[in-house]
């Protein structure tokens, strides 16, 4: 799964790296992004603007706006089946913008280390997501996304038995057309990103609590002798 990670560009950074996307008014650099906090986003709704969901998803029949507490990944493998994700992947599709995420990779003695991978250049990147509309009881509207995530590959199967969906650039266009889409024509995206493209390196444990955002979170962890 992937269950936290990072944006750590302004706004004017996050404009050079997405220049085909209108940047938001403002963005603080975030380093320990956790569910069901807002989450910069692309929607397919033609406007190709950078916007803040809440990670999470919230399906628009969902009584309740908690089950995004238990959505915040979807399986490549079943988007196509499952009834919270199969409407979205047909007809709201986004990218979550990112440039780096954490995994727990289990050591001998049952305790975890956190790593953080990023892709080798550094540069920022996107998830493949699904995205919603939900409604409550007195009409407040919430925004809400998921991140898709697919088989691990060389690099990450050390660490993970998962790992999110990261998109090229030329697959952003498809992948945000608005029109609905059928899935065996976007299931070829969603393959492992190449393992000689990414890097990972343990960092502290400080990023195990949500309310730890700053650059103690990235830091690489300086192993004791």
């Amino acid at each position: 799964m992937c269950g936290r990670f990072t944006l750590t560009q302004n706004s004017q950074q996050l404009a050079e790296s997405f220049q085909q996307f209108a940047p938001p008014a403002d963005f603080s650099p975030r380093y320990n992004i956790a569910p069901t906090q807002p989450v910069a986003v692309v929607a397919n709704d033609g406007r190709q603007q950078i916007d803040f969901f809440v990670w999470g998803l919230i399906p628009s029949w969902a009584k309740e706006p908690s089950i995004g507490n238990k959505l915040i990944n979807a399986r490549a493998e079943t988007l196509a089946e499952k009834p919270s994700f199969r409407s979205a992947y047909r007809r709201r599709r986004c990218l979550i913008l990112a440039d780096g995420f954490f995994e727990w990779r289990k050591n001998p003695d049952n305790s975890k280390t956190p790593l953080y991978i990023q892709l080798e250049g550094q540069e920022p990147f996107a998830f493949a997501g699904l995205w919603e509309q939900w409604h409550s009881p007195q009409g407040d509207e919430v925004l809400s996304c998921t991140i898709i995530t697919t088989e691990p590959n060389a690099l990450m199967a050390k660490i993970h038995n998962r790992m999110p969906v990261i998109l090229p650039p030329a697959a952003y266009n498809q992948w945000l057309d608005p029109a609905e889409q059928k899935p065996e024509r976007l299931q070829s995206l969603l393959a492992p990103f190449p393992a000689e493209q990414m890097t990972a390196y343990p960092v502290s444990r400080v990023v195990n609590n949500p309310r730890f955002d700053g650059p103690d979170c990235i830091a690489p962890l300086v192993e004791q002798s």
